[in-house]
């Protein structure tokens, strides 16, 4: 086994390394208070090209993978811009990825371009009120009418709608009642959301929210959006593996986020341990700072490592079902604990809007419920890798 980074990912890391810090923990408390989407840092990456990375040469990328991408979201959020990694999971995850890898050559030499040049952003609408983590018994739905579709329902908790191009919206068009088996009767429509929008089809309510305010995410209502048939990704009703597979991609890129802002957090901890003296040294020196930091970093690179694992599989053709829940799980854990801890390190002070410390700790914590809740992923994890008994 190598594990050494090939010259590909090091040369990412470097370069999103590069753009990152030139954005300092004040100007993602700017944003985050304000509500201020970080248009600044988003441009200089687009600029870069650091969101193009697993498009093909041919429409403009850079012709890499899963890992590259996942190497920058990590780079980013390890920076302090945790919820940054929005960035990577809605455009490079779910517009790129799902359209190289199921998108027709009409959709992708009109869309992939503009990614790579950082001018496309996406968003992506699956869950609903009523099925939560249940997908299979979502209601939005979409019928044929003429040469258009006809999408007719709700989501919530939908990122990005307000800065997005596209939407890759999942629907039913064959009711789950009356799918067989009930994985049938999924499609996957390609949704121009500014023109729906500006028809009027198509609305969103922004939901206030604890953290991650970066940009919305929104209660969405589709009343009679028309889409194209040419716009349907993969087949009609076959959408459910189109849908799998991109929900791989999603767990891999948002473990790869977890383990950045992980990194941040038990980077600020540990300077700030260093630095501040009481009764005489470093309370950095005392086991109860120092050991709980050095706890969460020894999980951290475990998570890195099976991160790295799941996207590497993935980039090879290879079942990596098991290995990104694994990697989202822990990569979820240790934001949390590492920005939890960092906020016990740094005692009273932390609750100071002047530290970064109390926005990573509530940016950290929605990562342990989406997408997917802890408990399912511990679910998957018991019943596909240990071979205990399903509970439904």
């Amino acid at each position: 086994m190598d594990f050494n980074l090939p010259d590909t990912a090091l040369a990412v890391q470097d370069g999103v390394r590069a753009v990152a810090t030139k954005y300092d923990h004040a100007y993602w408390s700017e944003c985050e208070e304000a509500h201020r989407f970080p248009i600044e840092v988003f441009t200089d990456l687009g600029k870069g090209g650091w969101f193009g990375l697993n498009i093909p040469e041919e429409y403009g990328g850079g012709g890499q993978g899963l890992l590259e991408v996942a190497i920058a979201n990590e780079t980013l959020c390890a920076s302090g811009g945790g919820a940054g990694t929005f960035f990577y999971v809605t455009t490079p995850g779910f517009g790129a990825t799902t359209l190289v890898r199921h998108g027709t050559e009409e959709q992708k030499q009109a869309i992939l371009p503009g990614i790579a040049a950082g001018d496309v952003q996406f968003c992506f609408a699956l869950t609903e009120p009523d099925a939560g983590s249940n997908a299979i018994e979502i209601k939005t739905s979409a019928r044929r009418d003429g040469e258009d579709f006809v999408i007719k329902g709700q989501k919530v908790w939908i990122s990005n709608v307000e800065n997005a191009d596209w939407m890759v919206a999942v629907t039913r068009t064959i009711p789950a009642a009356d799918a067989n088996p009930r994985t049938n009767g999924f499609t996957l429509f390609l949704v121009d959301v500014k023109e729906a929008l500006a028809a009027g089809t198509l609305s969103y309510t922004p939901i206030p929210k604890m953290g991650s305010n970066i940009l919305h995410s929104s209660q969405l209502f589709f009343d009679d959006v028309r889409v194209p048939a040419r716009n349907v990704i993969g087949e009609v009703d076959a959408g459910f593996m189109v849908l799998w597979d991109v929900l791989n991609p999603e767990r891999i890129l948002a473990a790869a986020g977890g383990v950045g802002a992980a990194d941040a957090a038990l980077a600020y901890a540990a300077r700030y341990a260093t630095e501040r003296e009481v009764f005489g040294r470093p309370i950095g020196a005392n086991q109860g700072i120092q050991f709980p930091l050095a706890q969460i970093k020894a999980k951290v690179e475990l998570g890195r490592l099976m991160t790295y694992k799941a996207a590497w599989l993935f980039d090879q053709g290879l079942p990596c079902g098991n290995e990104a829940n694994v990697a989202k799980l822990t990569g979820a854990q240790v934001a949390w604990e590492a920005a939890d801890q960092a906020f016990q390190t740094l005692g009273g002070m932390a609750y100071s809007k002047e530290y970064p410390v109390e926005r990573w700790l509530r940016d950290a914590r929605i990562g342990k419920n989406i997408r997917v809740a802890e408990q399912l992923v511990l679910a998957h994890i018991g019943t596909s890798m240990l071979g205990l008994p399903k509970s439904y």
